[in-house]
This record gives C-alpha cells, structure tokens and sequence, in this order.
C-alpha cells in the first residue's frame, strides 16, 4: 500500500477521534444544549463513512490489498 494512502489512512481516524473527542467535550460543558455537539458527532459522522467508502474504492481498484484474518493463508 503506499505510504500516501497510509497517511490519509490515519488523518482521517484522527479527523474521526478529533471529532468525537470535541463532541463530548462539548455535551459535557454545555450539557447539550448548544450546537456544537450535533455539528461535531455529524463531522465524526461523514469523516467514518468517507473513510468507509474510500477503504472500499480502493480495494475495489486494488490499491489496498486485504489479507484476511489469518494474515493471508
């Protein structure tokens, strides 16, 4: 796999984390009354499923190679 699509790889688990991290720090000051909350856990929302569908584009044009379970065998 090559080391830009690693990259994005992580960038986008961490643009997830991130998120999902800002979103309770938010439920938690504002006990969930502000905006901030909805708008972070829908970021976290989109960022998972755009890191979803590209994971399947690139196994579909195999730029990433599963290896199954058992590492391959």
């Amino acid at each position: 796999m090559p080391i830009v699509v690693r990259i994005l790889i992580y960038l986008a688990l961490g643009g997830v984390l991130a998120s999902l991290g800002a979103g309770l720090v938010f439920l938690t000051r504002d006990g969930g009354r502000s905006r901030r909350t909805v708008k972070a856990l829908f970021w976290r929302v989109g960022l998972a499923t755009s890191l979803f569908l590209l994971l399947m584009l690139g196994i579909a044009t195999g730029v990433i190679h599963p290896h199954g379970i058992y590492g391959g065998h």
